[in-house]
């Protein structure tokens, strides 16, 4: 492989601090876009960004920081595109430079509300990137644990073998492991529901229910998820690998799951707007769900727990009777 590709990562939060410090283990520079720039003019005074991971503490030379995103795609081969669904589009709009010949990784997990696409599927959509030059970054892996550099995970996805072994190589360390596979939209789908049932699982925390339910509700959770990605992209996959089963069980029950908090919060009985202004970041799950229960009109796979999360956060629904009905639909 060659060692001159250059990457960039497009994103200030904290996904996107985490992926930064992954790269710059093994990379003598990369290029870093985010719009904040405040935030870069701290990270460069004091080496850490301020407003997430500010334990990571980077070496500014190997920092190409810029809040210009047309120069950072620019300058990149390999574009890692890191910031919440819902503004992505907004991003792209800023765009002079093209995409064409780049190879796009989504660490991503979310619907883009403009297109009703995952990721991977809006960049060939809309920007004709074949899928050979897109990829995705899934988990087990929570930027929190990498920044305290525990052991964890990563799974890269993408068609063409040799760009997955790139990325994964390039973000591989001494606490990070890495696998490929080329399971490309089920993965990023996984990603995606996994937030849903997180929501779902923080809802019945806030409710009062305990482990023993808890548990009921991630098991039937990963069998939905398994139906609905059948439905939307059929290949031969094995649903209780990490990049499935292991992410959604890291986002159902890890403390640092803001996906989690927010359902925690709306079970406690926050409004959906209320919740959201408590939390600094932004709940991907909250957008996944409307998502999902939009696009399943059309799959028709048998998702009760994401038909319940939809109904409390978008129809007004009082959580604590939408749970109660949904306990008789589990086993």
């Amino acid at each position: 492989m060659a060692e001159n590709i250059k990457f960039a990562v497009i994103g200030g939060g904290s996904w996107a601090t985490a992926i930064a410090k992954m790269l710059c283990v093994n990379l003598t520079e990369i290029s870093w876009y985010m719009r904040n720039e405040a935030a870069i003019e701290h990270i460069k005074t004091y080496k850490h960004n301020p407003n997430y991971l500010s334990s990571v503490e980077f070496d500014i030379n190997k920092l190409k920081l810029t809040s210009d995103i047309n120069e950072a795609v620019a300058y990149a081969d390999y574009i890692i595109f890191a910031i919440p669904s819902a503004f992505l589009g907004g991003e792209l709009e800023k765009l002079t430079v093209s995409l064409k010949d780049k190879i796009i990784f989504s660490a991503i997990k979310g619907i883009v509300p403009e297109t009703s696409l995952i990721v991977g599927e809006h960049f060939h959509v809309k920007y004709d990137i074949p899928y050979y030059n897109i990829g995705v970054i899934t988990g087990p892996c929570h930027a929190e644990e990498v920044a305290m550099e525990r052991l964890s995970y990563l799974t890269i996805a993408c068609g063409d073998p040799d760009k997955a072994k790139t990325v994964a190589k390039n973000l591989s360390g001494n606490y990070i492991k890495t696998k490929i596979t080329d399971d490309i939209i089920g993965t990023e789908y996984a990603a995606m529901l996994k937030n849903i049932y997180a929501i779902a699982a923080g809802i019945a925390h806030g409710l009062g229910y305990g482990d023993n339910f808890q548990s009921v509700l991630m098991s039937n959770g990963i069998r939905e998820m398994k139906k609905f990605i059948k439905k939307v992209h059929r290949m031969k996959r094995n649903i209780n690998d990490s990049a499935y089963l292991g992410d959604l069980l890291v986002t159902g029950y890890s403390i640092f799951s803001r996906n989690r908090m927010f359902g925690n919060m709306i079970g406690k009985g926050y409004t959906v707007k209320s919740a959201m202004m408590e939390m600094s970041m932004v709940a991907e799950g909250y957008y996944a769900a409307k998502s999902a229960y939009k696009l399943n009109q059309a799959y028709g796979a048998k998702t009760p727990i994401i038909d319940a999360v939809h109904s409390i956060l978008y129809e007004g629904q009082d959580a604590k009777s939408v749970f109660k009905k949904l306990t008789d639909k589990l086993d």
